[in-house]
């Protein structure tokens, strides 16, 4: 134990903004991409506040050419008068002191999002300059400041025509991993913000150019949202562009989007299943106030055999859901069951009532809750805690609903028919989960000649490589470290779960030996502490076939495995995609790009390229080498930030309709790099 002297003078006061930069990631979680863009979130959050008091209705969030962001709302803009507690300008106020502003005030804001309630000044502390505006009283005014410091008092810099704040500010690069912001990212919570606050248009715009060369790109066509060119060597007047040069073709994509949305949810939950099969055309709505909390609902029945429930309060996903999805989940299940009871609608009646599952079953639902003081819980702060919203949302959707089945009687048999198709396969699954847990875990050897396990029984130091075919599967079961690292061959593609219900998919030999060799069971009752394996690697070929597989599979761990996912335990393989030899030497190369240039380093005379078809044709010592050494291997995680987007990207490649994945595949097509056919 050190002696070293430890009194007063060994604590640390950080006044006002230092400690945000002294410790960023207790502020905005982290400091890298995800970080980076909780930045853009706090400030478009101010605006959003302004628009649900009613006094916003246009927002426009631009990526400058300099990377920097602005932020415009025609609210009524930030005051700038004088606080005699502080000396200071209230816009001056608000930029430097944490948890200052109008939203602590419910006379100014009677609903306001923003997680953490720490609003610009954050912003302001870790960028390397800002700037705010303020359009108020007919003048236009302005404040700089840098690293979170004034460098000018609020000056009149000239007439403004009606009311607004606009805030530009570039992120510290001191701070933050990467200043490099992603316009999908963006635009994604932006249209999220969108359909959440019917009425109030949103415009994303990036002015930065992207220039790439035309090499990796091939030939693009021109569209409305692609611009393609030459950049040229100046000519003797010093104009670019007259002189061709192949080499420097290049590629700019315009970014813009207009996000208004009169609908609201009602639009939301249309957007969720665009591609879908719907069992009624026009999703049932309803909005409702009630001891101060507004309550509104969307929500659709599809024909597909998953659910999707996204709950949100005061504009904030709440990923972990909360008390305002309790109550949605009980008064769904038990108006259904009213309904079916009341109607005699299952004619079986010694059977069980739906269960929440069955109900929810194809089910499309947006859940927006608004109230005055919402507490967040959870590990990511994510989960709705007030416990009066059980009731209130409970209640609301008793009535709401109730009233619904009775005004559309065709479309509520419709929807209970189908729960109780589900509650049949249901009770179909439940009785093979009965079957496989009595099979005691030394039956694993019903998968011999499937899994090839490793001896290391900790969880947390074992891997499990799913590979198909029985050619790769024996070549990584020769090449592997047999200590901590098991193999699981799949004999043929496993079956879609996206076309199927469950009861079938159990029936399916390859998914059962993946849910026997994980043993943490499936679905609603996945246990992940009986989870065999901490890292799940997809090793497949680099070919369609092989994204094909890797596809199915992550499909089915994003349907009824996602704690598998969530937990971080996914990861896809990286083998290489070319062997190249030069004398005694040899090169694995993981693209063309990457051949491409081993060859220039190396010399194009003499050097020889053999590229992989599959697994397969490497030998052992290769594929432990390059693939599964955990020394020189590469790995990538399978993350999901966005559960809507990874949704609607799955329901695209592995749902029943055609339409949506072609347009899919022609608007991507572009982007694959290496493509057999």
């Amino acid at each position: 134990m050190s002696n070293e002297k430890y009194d007063g003078t060994n604590i640390q006061v950080l006044e006002g903004l230092e400690a945000v930069r002294k410790r960023p990631s207790m502020y905005i979680g982290s400091t890298d991409s995800r970080g980076l863009h909780h930045l853009v979130y706090e400030v478009v959050d101010n605006s959003i506040d302004e628009a649900l008091a009613g006094y916003a209705k246009n927002i426009r969030m631009t990526i400058n050419e300099d990377g920097s962001v602005t932020v415009i709302d025609d609210g009524r803009g930030v005051p700038i008068d004088i606080l005699p507690k502080y000396q200071k300008s209230a816009l001056e106020v608000v930029l430097t002191i944490l948890h200052a502003g109008g939203k602590f005030d419910k006379e100014s804001y009677k609903v306001s999002g923003g997680l953490h309630g720490v609003g610009v000044s954050v912003v302001n502390a870790l960028s390397e300059w800002l700037v705010a505006e303020v359009r108020r009283d007919g003048k236009l005014y302005r404040q700089t400041y840098s690293y979170g410091i004034p460098k000018s008092d609020v000056e009149i810099v000239g007439e403004s025509e009606g009311t607004g704040t606009t805030i530009q500010f570039m992120p510290d690069k001191k701070i933050f991993e990467t200043i490099d912001f992603k316009y999908e990212i963006l635009l994604n919570r932006l249209k999220e913000l969108a359909f959440l606050n019917k009425g109030v248009r949103i415009i994303t715009e990036d002015l930065r150019t992207f220039k790439e060369e035309a090499e990796e790109f091939g030939n693009i066509a021109e569209d409305d949202s692609e611009l393609v060119g030459d950049l040229g060597a100046d000519d003797e007047d010093g104009a670019a562009g007259k002189k061709k040069s192949s080499s420097r073709s290049y590629i700019i994509k315009e970014r813009y989007h207009d996000l208004f949305y009169e609908g609201g949810i009602i639009e939301f939950v249309k957007y969720l299943n665009t591609g879908k099969a719907v069992l009624h055309e026009t999703p049932i709505y309803f909005d409702r106030q009630r001891d101060g909390a507004d309550v509104e609902i969307s929500m659709q029945y599809t024909q597909s055999y998953n659910s999707n429930v996204y709950s949100f309060a005061n504009n904030i996903n709440t990923t972990e859901g909360g008390t305002h999805m309790v109550g949605f989940k009980s008064a769904l299940t038990r108006v259904a069951n009213d309904y079916i009871r009341r109607n005699n609608l299952d004619k079986d009646s010694s059977s069980d009532p739906l269960s929440g599952e069955d109900i929810r079953e194809g089910l499309t639902a947006i859940i927006s809750v608004k109230l005055l003081e919402p507490q967040f819980e959870g590990q990511t702060k994510t989960k709705l805690g007030n416990s009066e919203m059980k009731g209130i949302v409970d209640s609301l959707v008793t009535e709401g609903l109730s009233e619904y089945f009775e005004e559309n009687p065709k479309v509520a048999v419709t929807i209970l028919e189908k729960a109780l198709l589900a509650k049949r396969a249901r009770e179909a699954a439940k009785r093979a989960r009965e079957l496989t847990r009595q099979k005691s875990t030394l039956e694993i050897s019903t998968l011999a000649g499937k899994l090839a396990g490793c001896s290391e029984k900790n969880p947390e130091l074992c891997e499990l490589y799913l590979v198909e075919g029985n050619s790769a599967g024996g070549t990584a079961k020769q090449g592997r470290n047999r200590a901590f690292q098991a193999i699981l061959a799949f004999r043929g593609k496993i079956l879609n779960v996206e076309k199927t219900r469950i009861d079938r998919a159990l029936k399916n030999a390859e998914i059962g030996s993946l849910i026997t060799a994980l043993g943490a069971g499936f679905g609603d009752e996945m246990d992940m502490e009986k989870l065999r394996y901490h890292k799940v690697v997809i090793m497949t070929d680099a070919d369609v076939d092989g994204a094909h597989i890797r596809t199915l599979i992550l499909t089915f761990f994003f349907r009824y495995m996602p704690g598998l996912i969530n937990g971080g335990y996914v990861y896809i393989a990286q083998p290489p995609l070319f062997k190249i030899k030069k004398g005694k030497n040899e090169y694995y190369a993981y693209s063309d790009a990457q051949m491409k240039r081993k060859i220039e380093e190396i010399g194009e005379k003499g050097s020889s390229v053999n590229r992989y078809k599959g697994l397969g044709e490497m030998n052992a010592d290769q594929l432990w080498e390059t693939t599964m050494n955990p020394e020189t291997r590469t790995l990538l995680q399978v993350t999901i930030e966005d559960a809507i987007e990874a949704d609607e990207i799955f329901t695209i490649l592995m749902g029943d309709e055609v339409l949506p994945r072609k347009e899919f595949i022609q608007e991507h097509a572009k982007e694959v790099e290496n493509l057999d056919i």
